[in-house]
């Protein structure tokens, strides 16, 4: 006898999918940003507001494009100016609460190029940035603690890998 899988949404999706529906909706864009110096690679991380170390971004302005607000938030968090965009990485999704409000954000992560004076580095701290620092890769990965930001984050150091 032949039954036909349904077509409804699981419990566990329909949930996730409801939660989704009541959220308020947030984005954000932000890049995994590397140099180059000499014949090894350095990735340059934040540490946030709760003192986790992960890649700079922020929430989209009303007419930015998601890239715009990639490059822009990277140069406010960190201080540095010329960069060049590479590939969309992919984009994160997450809940969490504000204030009372459940929020669905949406990340877009960019692999980003610094280039020019790389090491004038000046983390924001009106943007809760409490530090801003080069690492090499292997230390970046280890420091980094955000699960979902460090497979992006591999992902990234694939494609700098694959270039040199």
């Amino acid at each position: 006898m032949n039954q036909k899988k349904s077509r409804r949404p699981s419990r566990n999706n329909q949930a996730k999918s409801d939660r989704a529906n009541r959220a308020v909706r947030e984005y954000t864009a932000g890049g995994v940003v590397y140099r180059r110096i000499e014949d090894r690679v350095e990735i340059l991380m934040i540490q946030d507001r709760l003192g986790r170390w992960t890649i700079p971004k922020g929430h989209v302005e009303a007419g930015e494009s998601i890239d715009q607000t990639a490059l822009r938030e990277v140069a406010e968090e960190t201080g540095l100016t010329e960069f060049r965009l590479g590939d969309k990485l992919d984009k994160l999704h997450f809940f969490y609460r504000k204030e009372g409000k459940l929020i669905f954000m949406t990340t877009h992560v960019f692999l980003m190029e610094a280039l020019g004076d790389t090491d004038a580095i000046v983390p924001e701290d009106s943007e809760g940035i409490a530090d801003a620092k080069w690492f090499d890769s292997v230390e970046a990965l280890k420091l980094i603690e955000y699960r979902d930001t460090e497979k992006l984050f591999r992902l990234g150091l694939e494609k700098v890998y694959a270039t040199t």
